[in-house]
């Protein structure tokens, strides 16, 4: 048992693994971008810079070098001059027939690049240019003006002194378009650089421009990064009430447990008996009302139970509370409207197994030894019955931690459901993964008890 289970263990890293892999998917690369998601799209971009770089959604994917910065957005020139509408000087050109989307800049005059906040210090930055140079020249210049109240430990004799450094980069005259890339360091003190582009005889003339920010290695990536959370159980933080994911579980998991718990074993138990007595009855007028008072339960809408019940037992009748999670009897009425609204549906499908098993050959054999329907039922079609039921059971187990979604909200039980509600309501991303992510685990984890049950109650199952 233990061997098999060690094996099956090594079986679902794989299997574990795809599910890190699919939640990376759609909340990494299908989703768009969270951080516009979460924030808005009219926040300034570097509060989106500030999110990104918190949650690593700034880094490559899967693997690179370079990655993109919200400090200048990437220019083609399609619609309009983007960034540079503010710049004075500037002349824009709509795309033509053979003429992409372009920027002018004239000559004799230094423009500075719109950068929309500073960037990072200590850290190397690259200009991606196609342009179009058909006389003179230009040059992209990086200008570090030093202070000396200014503390850089890069340059301390021009700190001291006051002074500046220069760097420039020539651009070569061409006549048709061509791609360069221009790196730079932003410098100790990023307040100090100045970068600009100055042309000379000739205007210059960009059709793309973008900013790529150098990572520290090529693993460097949001994979990586997502992999590093997994392992260190961190799962981020919540961008709604500003909390660590990991303790919004915590805390959320007891009251989800306290609700979720009593409801599914009392719905196990009484459809379970009750498709027992289906059984014992089978084909009498107590099996037909039975099966019509489950299909009523089955048609009725889960809201209209959770309202019926506030209404009339709660507010009505005043017989339980109807708000908060102060003590044991505020879950009373959930779980009772838990119990009604889904022991139809149960009770049905637990009916037609032991149904199955009444007409098997077993059973014929059983009843002509002269075994009593009691002890048919009890010792010999709830035993051969236990496997569709343990499936139904066990994959149900897994979404206990995720709490009743609508009874914790209509009933104020502070539990991960409210919680999971809430963070879709405010697009919180860290606590949606974080959820998603535990309960598909969850689920890859029951079915390895289920085959253990298997074993445990069906001798006809063998484990090696």
């Amino acid at each position: 048992m233990l061997r098999y289970i060690i094996r099956r263990i090594f079986q679902m890293i794989p299997t574990v693994f795809g599910v890190i892999v699919i939640t990376f998917i759609l909340f990494n690369i299908v989703g768009g971008s969270p951080a516009a998601m979460t924030l808005g799209k009219n926040v300034s971009p570097k509060a989106l810079e500030e999110f990104d770089e918190q949650r690593g959604f700034n880094k490559p994917l899967l693997l690179g070098r370079w990655s993109a910065t919200r400090a200048y957005e990437n220019t083609t020139f399609e619609r309009n001059a983007g960034p540079w509408r503010q710049v004075e000087g500037v002349t824009y050109t709509a795309p033509q027939r053979r003429e992409p989307g372009h920027i002018t800049l004239a000559p004799g005059k230094d423009y500075a690049l719109p950068l929309a906040f500073k960037l990072k210090p200590q850290v190397t930055y690259q200009w991606v240019l196609k342009y179009r140079l058909l006389s003179g020249t230009a040059a992209f210049k990086t200008v570090h003006s030093y202070q000396p109240d200014d503390v850089t430990g890069a340059k301390p004799a021009l700190a001291a002194a006051g002074g500046f450094e220069r760097q420039i980069r020539l651009l070569t005259t061409n006549s048709a378009w061509q791609t360069v890339k221009i790196p730079f360091n932003a410098g100790a003190v990023p307040a100090t650089l100045k970068l600009t582009v100055h042309t000379e005889g000739g205007a210059l003339e960009i059709c793309a421009l973008k900013l790529r920010r150098q990572n520290a290695n090529w693993f460097d990536t949001q994979f990586v990064f997502y992999l590093s959370q997994i392992a260190r159980l961190d799962f981020g933080k919540s961008n709604f009430t500003n909390q660590r994911v990991s303790q919004m579980l915590k805390d959320g998991i007891g009251p989800s447990l306290c609700l979720t718990a009593p409801i599914f074993f009392v719905e196990l138990v009484v459809a379970v008996s009750i498709a027992l007595l289906c059984a014992f009855f089978r084909n009498t007028l107590v099996d037909r009302l039975i099966v019509v008072i489950a299909v009523m339960l089955m048609s009725v809408n889960y809201l209209v139970w959770i309202i019926f019940g506030q209404y009339m037992l709660g507010y009505r009748w005043g017989w339980f509370p109807l708000w908060g999670f102060e003590s044991w009897t505020f879950l009373l009425l959930p779980v009772l409207i838990g119990v009604v609204s889904g022991l139809g549906g149960n009770v049905r499908f637990y009916r037609t197994i032991m149904l199955d098993e009444m007409y098997r050959d077993y059973v014929r054999t059983a009843f002509a030894k002269g075994v009593s329907r009691p002890g048919v039922l009890f010792k010999h079609v709830l035993k051969n019955a236990m496997i569709p039921i343990l499936t139904n059971v066990v994959i149900v187990i897994p979404f206990l931690y995720t709490g009743s979604l609508l009874l914790e909200v209509f009933f104020g039980i502070p539990g991960l459901g409210n919680m999971y509600i809430n963070a879709i309501n405010y697009s919180d991303v860290d606590v949606i993964r974080a959820i998603v992510l535990i309960g598909s685990i969850l689920y890859v984890i029951a079915n390895l008890m289920t085959d253990l049950c298997y074993a445990l109650f069906d001798p006809r199952v063998k484990i090696g």
